[in-house]
């Protein structure tokens, strides 16, 4: 699963790392919800649009991404990446669900794997989600698929039938996680706050 994510970079930050000739101007975000326009790479070369964030659904399952008919034609020829600075996923414990926050290990953004999808007329990304790394084991089942800068091109290319070969769990190593408050939960609250270390709650 990924529900929420962040981007904070800054737009030339997001130019470097995706090897982009411009990005488009965006304010800070730290709680990215489905249904919301987000910042999508695709194409060969790499351009960046905004797009919505569908709702319904938000994720793709990797293992069924290629076959399934809602989403084979965008897997073959829709593929895009969505940077993100890290990105929420919630662990349930003693009848609560606690807030962690996974963000990059080593390069400054996450590529998430995605696809542009037509739902009833518009154009929407869905994110692609996989088993879950080491990590991630330990808070929830699911993961986006995460691709490394190098594999950038090859995924955004249209031509490449091999994309299946990257929808495979993050290494656990390039990755920090920490737990964060519950102001998370309610899509209002976007600030810098809600991505901030707290000691979680085990009882």
């Amino acid at each position: 699963m990924c529900g929420r994510y962040a981007l904070h970079a800054s737009p030339e930050v997001v130019r470097l790392q995706f090897g982009l000739a411009s990005a488009p101007e965006f304010a800070p975000r730290y709680n990215v919800c489905p249904g919301t326009p987000i910042l999508a790479v695709r194409g060969s070369p790499a351009r960046a649009t905004l797009l919505p964030w569908s709702s319904k659904p938000p994720n793709a399952r990797g293992e069924t991404v290629a076959e399934k008919p809602m989403f084979a034609s965008a897997f073959r020829g829709f593929r895009c990446l969505v940077p993100a600075s890290g990105f929420f996923e919630w662990k349930s414990a003693g009848g609560r669900k606690q807030p962690y926050y996974l963000s990059p290990g080593e390069n400054s953004l996450f590529g998430l794997a995605g696809i542009v999808v037509l739902w009833k007329g518009e154009r929407r990304v869905t994110l692609i989600t996989t088993a879950p790394n080491d990590l991630m084991r330990e808070i929830h089942d699911r993961m986006p698929v995460i691709l490394a800068p190098e594999d950038y091109g090859a995924w955004l290319d249209p031509h490449n039938r091999d994309a299946g070969a990257f929808l495979r769990p993050y290494p656990a190593e390039w990755m920090r996680v920490h737990a964060v408050g519950p102001r998370v939960n309610r899509p209002e609250h976007d600030d810098a706050a809600l991505i901030e270390s707290i000691t979680a709650r085990s009882d």
